[in-house]
């Protein structure tokens, strides 16, 4: 009776499309959120997933309101301080995509990898995906779901390893395939291909899974001439084009991949459309992806995973850092016991700017500074940016977005130490699961 009243509280809540709705809708049990889509038509269908952006978007406006005093009680600097709350929000969201189409989600541990919140992501997804030996065994041993793994080529060794503990084992090449298989298919693995779908629009190539001359995924015409002879051995094919993107980019690629691939998937038993996907950010099309996964099931008989890594962590964390010094050439330069070098090295990849909550654009507000880390390298500058009030030493700042991509190619460059992990934990406490020292940079060396 219980249950019975609550979906029809949260249909009725949808109708009127009150705000709590989306929260009712992720507190029910599987079988009655399934209950409460199957009840909806097109119309509130597109409600739901409104009041579910929305959601989601207010809890992270007022957790940009809420780090910096979470951040000002940190005992020491740098830190990356990840949030558990805004994990789940995103969590929710990918289940919500689950909810609607069937497909399955697998975490991608290169880009976020602190299994201390592993338990608040482990209800909600299928599994992880890994790009190795060492990120196969940590899905195995500390997510205990499903573990996907591709590379680029694995050694005999490396190959022991991933078979150990993946469930599935995706191949870049025939040549691999047939040298590695059939051991994969005695272990009871599923096999995969990767291929390369023939489109990508990530405009910064280093990123580009598809770039020209790209070693990553079997061309098409490699593909053509080889596949038919192996074709009973593969359960599934991976492709990966996306960095970042939205899901017009992905109904692009799908084309381009059907066009070349479409022929080829009777009797397979997956297809995986890789990465990149940036599912839970604000302007994120969550229909068409549904949409696009919906068709493609219905018209190749297929299951479709998702393997997103930004999305699992989108500004759930940040990185908290402290003004060492203040230095004047030609403009106010803070220095920070932070690097963007060491600790944010995509802020110079990519490059991008990463915010700092109460800062402006050079100019903007009243005090402008150039934020620098503490390394020899010339060119370890974070950006320039604007404050309200002037800069201090021993001020606090806050980078914001930096689970993703920071804590795992974090480095200890100049000896600089790694920055301690903490976790806000769901409850409010602040729990610092991780500090490194000296041994931690010895260790590595010899």
């Amino acid at each position: 009776m219980g249950a019975a009243l609550n979906i029809e509280e949260t249909l009725q809540r949808i109708s009127t499309k009150d705000e709590r709705a989306a929260t009712m809708y992720h507190a029910l049990s599987d079988r009655d959120r399934h209950r409460v889509l199957g009840a909806l038509g097109g119309k509130d269908l597109r409600t739901l997933t409104s009041l579910v952006k929305s959601t989601r978007k207010k809890s992270f406006r007022e957790a940009e309101q809420r780090l910096p005093g979470v951040a000002g009680g940190i005992v020491r600097t740098p830190a990356y301080l990840i949030d558990e709350n805004l994990i789940e929000e995103n969590m929710r969201v990918l289940r919500y995509v689950k909810d609607r189409t069937g497909c399955r989600i697998l975490h991608a541990l290169k880009a976020y990898a602190s299994f201390a919140t592993f338990g608040v992501m482990r209800p909600y997804l299928d599994g992880v995906c890994a790009s190795g030996a060492n990120e196969a065994r940590l899905g195995r041993e500390e997510f205990g779901k499903e573990v996907h793994t591709f590379g680029a080529a694995y050694g005999e060794k490396d190959l022991r390893a991933v078979l150990k503990y993946s469930d599935c084992v995706i191949f870049n090449s025939f040549h691999q395939l047939e040298r590695y298989g059939e051991a994969a298919r005695r272990l009871g693995r599923d096999v995969g291909l990767r291929v390369n779908p023939g489109h990508a629009e990530v405009e910064t190539l280093m990123y580009n899974p598809c770039a020209p001359r790209s070693r990553l995924g079997i061309v098409h015409d490699e593909f053509e001439r080889r596949f038919p002879a192996v074709a009973g051995q593969v359960q599934g094919l991976h492709f990966h084009a996306m960095c970042e993107q939205n899901s017009d980019v992905l109904r692009r690629v799908l084309k381009s991949f059907e066009r070349l691939y479409g022929r080829y998937l009777k009797g397979l038993k997956w297809v995986n459309f890789g990465g990149g996907h940036h599912i839970t950010r604000d302007d994120y099309d969550l229909e068409r992806l549904i949409g696009l996964i919906d068709v493609f099931k219905a018209k190749y008989g297929v299951e479709v995973y998702l393997e997103p890594g930004e999305a699992s962590v989108y500004h759930a964390g940040v990185l908290v850092s402290t003004v060492v010094d203040i230095l004047t050439n030609e403009m106010e330069i803070a220095i920070l016991d932070t690097s963007a070098e060491a600790h944010m090295p995509d802020v110079l990849l990519m490059p991008y700017r990463p915010h700092v909550i109460g800062s402006a654009a050079p100019g903007v507000k009243k005090h402008t500074y150039r934020l620098a880390g503490p390394s020899c390298l010339a060119g370890d500058v974070v950006g320039d940016y604007s404050f309200d009030k002037p800069l201090e030493r021993g001020t606090r700042l806050v980078f914001t977005d930096m689970a993703l991509y920071s804590i795992v190619k974090s480095t200890t460059f100049n000896g600089i130490g790694l920055p301690d992990i903490a976790v806000l934990r769901k409850d409010g406490s602040v729990e610092v699961v991780r500090r490194f020292g000296y041994r931690d940079y010895r260790n590595r060396l010899s």
